[in-house]
């Protein structure tokens, strides 16, 4: 399924759109970066969906590119390849909306008793998001492992640097979000 299938699913289903919004944290309806980012490969950025504090997901890669992953940019100059491509990044959104925590070494039993203090529902609701898209949802260690894996492919040719207005990049890139672990 391209990015471009999984997006339409999502916007075509208001139900679907809501729960990624909440637990998940994944709005498309929030497409605006902070800022304008470039590669250093020059692959192009397409942002996809946004998050409350302020970060946005891109699928890096035009239609046709061999390799579509999808960048995590945070609001406050961090950044992260999450996922091989949009359709493995909602998967591991539902199963884990907490996946920024869960990479960075957070157990996934004590972020999901704290989530479903707010969201009694929280396992039907990962299996709607996944059943609609035809996802499987995978385990805490397979999260772990594909984000890890795909993680440690950011530097150097995926860590997004800023644009100034005239187009000229900052001196400095993002700073990677899981600097210490991957």
């Amino acid at each position: 399924m391209t990015p471009e299938d999984v997006l339409r699913r999502i916007e075509e289903d208001r139900e679907l759109a809501r729960l990624l919004v909440f637990p998940g944290d994944f709005d498309t309806a929030k497409r605006d970066p902070v800022e304008e980012l470039t590669l250093p490969i020059g692959v192009s950025l397409h942002p996809v969906a946004g998050c409350g504090a302020g970060g946005t997901y891109f699928v890096c890669g035009g239609p046709g590119s061999a390799w579509r992953p999808v960048l995590y940019a945070g609001s406050e100059g961090t950044a992260t390849l999450m996922a091989d491509n949009l359709l493995e990044a909602v998967a591991l959104i539902a199963a884990f909306p907490y996946w920024q925590d869960l990479g960075a070494g957070h157990p996934a039993s004590e972020m999901d008793e704290d989530l479903a203090e707010d969201q009694e529902d929280l396992d039907e609701l990962r299996q709607r998001v996944v059943t609609v898209l035809g996802a499987d949802l995978p385990t805490e260690e397979e999260a772990l492992a594909r984000l890890a894996s795909v993680a440690a492919l950011t530097a150097p040719d995926y860590r997004p640097t800023a644009v100034e207005p005239d187009g000229t990049p900052y001196p400095a890139p993002y700073d990677l979000l899981f600097h210490d672990r991957y």
